[in-house]
């Protein structure tokens, strides 16, 4: 195998990280579990600023068409 592809360390660094979540997760789940709800509220203020807000009121030229 070529290491120095960028697939190949791709999938390295996938498989690390499979294995490293199969070993802790036993040991840690109480704590993945009880931060999961703040997952959720700290991704919605995310998805808004990365999808550009929700374009309320969007004002089309008079001569545009609608895709």
């Amino acid at each position: 195998m070529n290491l120095s592809s960028k697939r190949a360390w791709l999938l390295a660094a996938v498989s690390t990280g499979l294995i490293a979540g199969y070993l802790f997760y036993p040991e840690h789940r109480q704590h993945l579990f009880g931060l999961l709800p703040y997952a959720f509220l700290f991704a919605c203020p995310l998805l808004h600023f990365f999808h550009g807000g929700h374009h309320h009121g969007q004002h089309r030229r008079s001569g545009e068409q609608r895709p």
